[in-house]
């Protein structure tokens, strides 16, 4: 798919997150615009997955590990066909399925996270589970950049590395802002690049907002015996002039004024759920 066209359909998904957000009067904006263009890659450009059939067996698996960003993720499995769209108009509601973190139960979700520091764990699981049953699927899995403070996000790196799993791809949003600051100023993560060479995987970053870049990186060749770790450079709060790289906009509300100026900045005129 063309990356321009990638680019218009994570923004149409952004809108409808902020949309969910605005209306539910709860989530996490900053992490889950911030994250939604690599989302979309992975979804409509790069894994093998069957909304008509989510529990084939040899689909790609994906683990949303920080998983408080789960609204642009909602957003995505909707549009694909996972389940009807109009759930999304049920998000965070008494007996909805669409909670605030990923829930198995939903179509298209493959475990529960939430929970920092347990998606790699989860992934690495899939693809050692892979490795030794001969499967030829990929694991996939996104983090935060301060999720990266969990000691669990370590103990799998290393066993990754050691079980040699090259079909696990995991992605670090890198977008320098936590619930309480700056990353570097909560729990500095310095060479982040070089801590994850030194576990022994595969590392490259890029833009985390470029399409191409994505792209170009998931399709690429990559070592053979190495699990692989793009740091995906992004900015909390994408796409929305109010939330772009603030702190504060971790875990906030849109006010009406804002819902309208997102849609503006986005390029949509409005959002239904019907």
């Amino acid at each position: 798919m063309e990356p321009i066209t990638l680019k218009k359909i994570a923004n149409l998904r952004r809108a409808d997150a902020v949309t969910m957000i605005h209306d539910a009067k709860t989530g996490h904006t900053g992490g889950s615009m911030s994250s939604l263009d690599i989302l979309t890659a992975l979804y409509y450009d790069v894994m093998n997955v069957d909304p008509g059939d989510p529990k084939k067996p040899d689909r790609d698996r994906f683990f949303l590990s920080k998983g408080h960003s789960v609204e642009g993720y909602w957003a995505i499995l909707a549009d694909r066909g996972f389940f009807p769209r109009a759930w999304l108009a049920t998000f965070s509601r008494p007996g909805s399925l669409l909670i605030g973190h990923p829930n198995n139960k939903v179509p298209g979700v493959e475990a529960c996270t939430g929970a920092l520091g347990h998606g790699l764990s989860l992934a690495a699981g899939a693809a050692l589970g892979a490795k030794r049953t001969g499967r030829p699927f990929r694991a996939y899995c996104l983090m935060g950049d301060g999720e990266q403070a969990e000691g669990s996000i370590w103990e799998a790196a290393m066993a990754a590395s050691n079980y040699r799993l090259d079909n696990l791809w995991a992605v670090v949003d890198r977008n320098y802002l936590q619930i309480s600051g700056s990353t570097e100023d909560v729990m500095a993560l310095d060479d982040l690049a070089g801590r994850w060479r030194a576990f022994g995987w595969d590392v490259e970053t890029c833009d985390g907002h470029d399409m191409a870049q994505l792209q170009a990186y998931f399709h690429s060749d990559r070592p053979a015996g190495r699990p692989h770790l793009l740091i995906a450079r992004t900015t909390k709060g994408k796409g929305l002039p109010f939330a772009e790289n603030r702190a504060d906009w971790h875990h906030h509300v849109p006010s009406d004024e804002q819902l309208a100026e997102a849609y503006k900045a986005l390029g949509v005129e409005g959002v239904s759920f019907e």
